[in-house]
């Protein structure tokens, strides 16, 4: 049985969602479809596997420390010592995404302590956002945890900006290493909304499904990054339920480890497949990119145990096969290498 490294887990069971499950999900979260959003452009091949500065930044939060001091260190030089600086300025109102992707800084602050949550409707003015990104310009309304906007990057990190704001607030979002000015945004007004823990399981798991379709469907247009982004919410979804939460996570996990590879992201493929086997020993598709990530990395010899496993469990798998000659081949480079390096030292 020949095993392509790169499909999706389970793609007869999640590349068309149930149309119930969409029903179902937007009806309990009392949401709308969005506005006056301007059409996106039909996603296209990836051409280059590495990820993107954005996506570096994900999984770089130190980027927003050097960012931060940069603009206080910028706001000193401007305006002299920070107690002299005019109130929408100050240090105090720049607000660090957790994550490490953005740095909000308040430029007019909100009314009351109530944000917009999962099923929010938002009444938003966007403004800045580089040409191409996707997103509509000007007055639009989002519903955040639907719609497409929310499958580029900058969709992304407009969620979760939105996520930390209150009504009437004004703000300009600062991405660490993009050039250009910063993006606007105000937040005009918004429908209540719940958080994650609020809904019930069988929401948590109809969301859940969604996304992964939506995941399967990106990473067949060649869109690994939007892929990995629509699997990680809905492993955040299920994440809440009690263990060991439902079977969905295994293919979620194993889906995502396929998306790291292309992204050039070996440690996190790693760690992805490292969930999968916790729960299945022998899942073939989650040890053989283990195997490739391992070898990305330079851990020939874990490489090489799993994609044996591989063989001992399908040893006509040609794609493992394949695998473990160019692993045996690095690794007689690497000896050679190492030979030689002994003889100079020791010649």
């Amino acid at each position: 049985m020949e095993m392509p490294p790169g499909n999706p887990e389970g793609e007869k069971d999640t590349s068309q969602p149930q149309e119930q499950w969409k029903k179902n999900s937007r009806e309990n979260l009392g949401s709308t479809t969005q506005i006056r959003q301007q059409p996106r452009d039909p996603p296209t091949e990836i051409l280059e596997l590495g990820p993107d500065p954005i996506s570096q930044i994900l999984e770089n939060p130190q980027g927003t420390e050097k960012l931060a001091a940069e603009l206080e260190g910028d706001s000193d030089r401007s305006h002299g010592s920070a107690s002299e600086l005019p109130e929408p300025f100050q240090a105090s109102n720049l607000w660090h995404c957790p994550d490490g992707s953005f740095i909000k800084k308040i430029v007019i602050s909100g009314q009351g302590l109530d944000k917009p949550k999962l099923g929010s409707r938002c009444r938003v003015l966007v403004l800045g956002f580089p040409f191409g990104s996707g997103l509509p310009e000007g007055w639009t309304e989002l519903t955040l945890g639907i719609g497409p906007w929310r499958e580029e990057t900058w969709g992304e990190l407009l969620e979760k900006c939105l996520e930390s704001m209150c009504q009437g607030e004004e703000a300009e979002l600062q991405i660490p290493g993009h050039p250009g000015p910063p993006v606007r945004l105000t937040l005009a007004s918004f429908t209540q909304g719940r958080d994650s823990w609020e809904l019930e399981a069988s929401e948590k798991e109809a969301l859940a499904r969604e996304e992964r379709a939506q995941g399967t469907e990106l990473f067949r247009a060649g869109n690994p990054e939007g892929a990995a982004r629509c699997y990680g919410r809905a492993l955040r979804l299920l994440l809440t339920l009690p263990p060991p939460g439902p079977p969905e996570r295994t293919a979620l996990h194993a889906n995502l480890a396929a998306c790291q590879l292309l992204l050039g992201q070996p440690q996190l493929a790693v760690q992805s497949c490292d969930r999968v086997l916790e729960r299945d020993p022998g899942h073939l598709k989650a040890l053989y990119r283990r195997g490739v990530a391992q070898a990305a990395l330079g851990n020939l010899e874990k490489a090489t145990d799993d994609l044996k496993k591989v063989l001992v469990i399908d040893p006509k798998n040609r794609a493992a096969q394949e695998e473990l000659e160019k692993v045996v081949i690095q690794g007689k480079k690497q000896d050679a290498g190492l030979a030689q390096g002994l003889r100079k030292m020791f010649g």
